[in-house]
C-alpha cells in the first residue's frame, strides 16, 4: 500500500487527510474512495482539467502524462511544473503529498454552491 496525503483545502479538506492506496490504482478513483470529494467533470476521460492537482512529494514515481493530458493541463488553473490529472495518474510505490487547487474552471458543479 501507499500512503496518500492531501494537503488541506478549504472546501474539499478543510483538515486535511492520509489514506493508504493500492498500487497501481487510479489516483482519481482512490481520492474519491477516500471521502475527498474531487471534481471529476468528464468522468474520467481526460477531457476536462477539473481533477487537476499538484504533486507536491512523490511526482518522479509517476508515469509521465501522455500528450492528451499535457494538453488538458495546459488548460488548468494554476498550473505549475508538477500538475497532473487525477483521473490519469497510477499511484506508484512511492508516498504521495497532494495540493488541491483552489480553483477549477467548472463553472457549474452539480450539487455544490460556489
Amino acid at each position: 500500500m501507499t500512503r496518500v496525503t492531501v494537503l488541506p483545502h478549504a472546501a474539499l479538506c478543510p483538515e486535511g487527510t492520509s489514506f493508504e492506496a493500492d498500487p497501481g490504482s487510479n489516483l482519481c478513483e482512490a481520492l474519491l474512495e477516500h471521502g475527498v470529494d474531487i471534481e471529476h467533470a468528464c468522468e474520467m476521460s481526460c477531457a476536462c482539467t477539473t481533477c487537476h492537482v499538484i504533486v507536491r512529494e512523490g511526482f518522479s514515481s509517476l508515469e509521465p502524462a501522455d500528450d492528451l493530458e499535457e494538453d488538458m493541463l495546459g488548460k488548468a488553473w494554476g498550473l505549475t511544473a508538477r500538475s497532473r490529472l487525477a483521473c490519469q495518474s497510477r499511484v506508484a510505490e512511492t508516498p504521495l503529498t497532494l495540493e488541491l487547487p483552489k480553483y477549477t474552471l467548472n463553472q457549474a458543479r452539480e450539487g455544490k454552491h460556489a
